[in-house]
């Protein structure tokens, strides 16, 4: 089998499942001691692309995030735990879940803060589109997940028709 097949054989979720932490300092702070809602996104941002580039095994780039909210806010000193995984892969395109959660370790308690969708895009060193590798889903919450995700990229493509953009992605 050559490189380039076995890049393109399908990969379950839990390969993609990546987590990340990040304690929060002040400069990642506003005046209010509450963290930068810029500076979440990014994290969310690298997170994402931690579980498309396992699951494509080349480079990726952000396409698009879908809505984001920021339910709890976070303060300077808490633990932000950021998980992902790739919920779908399509040509060259895969849909990214992103959950961040704070953690008060000195409380001990820990709060859903935010979630989001990303759409990341393989792309080799010229920038050119590569295709992914198919995504396994084995649990029920992946298979779930899965369906969900096909429903959302139909919603995204017929947003990005109305708007005039490309809705091949």
């Amino acid at each position: 089998m050559s490189d380039k097949e076995l890049t393109l054989v399908p990969r379950p979720v839990r390969d993609s499942q990546s987590e990340m932490a990040e304690i929060v300092l002040p400069n990642d702070a506003n005046p209010l001691n509450a963290l930068l809602g810029g500076r979440l996104m990014h994290w969310m941002d690298l997170a994402g692309a931690l579980a498309a580039h396992r699951h494509s095994r080349n480079y990726v780039v952000t396409a698009s995030i879908d809505h984001l909210d920021f339910l709890v806010p976070v303060r300077v000193g808490d633990l932000v735990i950021l998980r992902s995984s790739v919920n779908r892969a399509f040509h060259t395109s895969m849909e990214v879940g992103v959950k961040v959660w704070v953690e008060n370790y000195i409380a001990a308690n820990r709060q859903h803060v935010s979630s989001a969708y990303l759409t990341f895009v393989a792309i080799d060193r010229d920038g050119r589109h590569l295709p992914v590798p198919q995504v396994i889903p084995e649990t029920e919450e992946e298979k779930r997940r899965f369906e969900d995700a096909g429903r959302r990229r139909k919603i995204r493509q017929a947003e990005r028709s109305r708007r005039g953009g490309n809705a091949s992605a």
